[in-house]
């Protein structure tokens, strides 16, 4: 399976993740600001296994969350991707994302995540795509939306966490 990352927009681009990111995953996904919708920010070996999950999705899904960087500096940006969730039974492709702290409310998540439905259509041939979101998480729900995703259900998350579903037929 020949894995593809999606293709740059104007401001991003995407890269496999590597155990060399495990400074910048870590400070992300340690972050409480950025975790504030999950049950608790991740360690560095939470990180790390972070890391390894998305290697080991790409090579068995040929996808997976990728490292956003900003193409101007090559800043890190946070994550963005494609992962398999299932929900209520049903296994669908998810389109998540993760942006730092300090860069959100720049459009970087709807930039990423756009990036990201469209490989997940045109490179993957994936029908439908979904978001899962915390009840709460209004600033994911509109990511979301934005990238033509509509609210469909309330479910229970593996964790035991109620989530909202967002969906769409690509």
């Amino acid at each position: 399976m020949r894995l593809q990352v999606p293709v740059p927009t104007t401001r991003l681009a995407f890269a496999e993740m590597a155990l060399d990111d495990l400074d910048d995953m870590a400070g992300l996904l340690g972050d409480p600001e950025v975790m504030k919708h999950y049950p608790r920010p991740r360690d560095r070996d939470e990180a790390r296994a972070w890391i390894e999950w998305n290697q080991r999705l790409y090579r068995q899904e040929g996808f997976g969350l990728w490292r956003v960087t900003l193409r101007s500096t090559g800043e890190f940006v946070g994550d963005c991707g494609l992962t398999p969730q299932t929900i209520d039974g049903e296994t669908d492709v998810e389109v998540g994302y993760h942006v730092r702290a300090d860069l959100q409310g720049h459009g970087y998540a709807t930039e990423a995540a756009t990036a990201c439905r469209d490989h997940a259509r045109d490179q993957l041939g994936t029908r439908r795509l979904i978001a899962i979101t915390h009840p709460h998480n209004t600033p994911s729900q509109h990511v979301a939306e934005k990238i033509g995703l509509g609210y469909e259900r309330q479910a229970t998350a593996r964790s035991g966490q109620s989530v909202s579903v967002y969906a769409t037929t690509l």
